[in-house]
């Protein structure tokens, strides 16, 4: 947003105004999504089988999930017993970044959660803070639901979109 003066000087009034940046797509996780779905570990498609489980967590080569991001689903209606999904956070905890359940947006979710709770949020305090609204990379909806939480006890003002056009989220009160 400019605006001209008399002597035609051009003036940034959004650079003047005080505005803290925030973009939530510069702590989008860019390692690589795994999905493991338990399924091809059940029996007949219905159940999970212990003994031939645990012999399954034995032999396989959990080194491929080194550095990626995993989330673990079951695709189909079955019997899956809870300590199944802890055994397997057990083996894939060594390798993987991170280890999430139940669908791809759940571990999208896990990965900003970690990247949002590592923020310094002191460097926003008494801020006016614009939390950029457009992105190229799938932000999901919690992320900023997320981060107004933890922006709404240190900043000033919290606003949605560019710092030219936004939508105010937050004010602190006065007093």
């Amino acid at each position: 947003m400019t605006e001209k003066m008399e002597n035609d000087i051009i003036v940034n009034r959004v650079a003047g105004s005080g505005l803290v940046s925030l973009d939530l797509e510069e702590y989008y996780h860019p390692g690589e999504r795994v999905v493991y779905d338990i399924k091809d570990n059940l029996f007949q498609g219905l159940l999970l089988r212990e003994k031939d489980f645990r012999e399954f967590l034995k032999t396989h080569d959990w080194s491929v999930y080194t550095g990626k991001n995993v989330v673990v689903v079951c695709s189909e209606d079955a019997i899956v017993p809870t300590w199944a999904y802890m055994l397997l956070a057990a083996k894939l905890e060594p390798y993987a970044n991170v280890i999430a359940f139940g669908s791809e947006q759940a571990l999208e979710e896990r990965l900003f959660d970690i990247a949002l709770r590592a923020i310094d949020m002191e460097e926003y305090r008494d801020k006016k803070v614009v939390v950029k609204g457009c992105s190229k990379r799938a932000v999901p909806t919690w992320a900023y639901m997320q981060l107004t939480q933890l922006l709404k006890p240190v900043a000033q003002s919290i606003m949605f979109g560019e710092p030219c056009s936004t939508v105010p989220v937050y004010k602190r009160p006065r007093g």
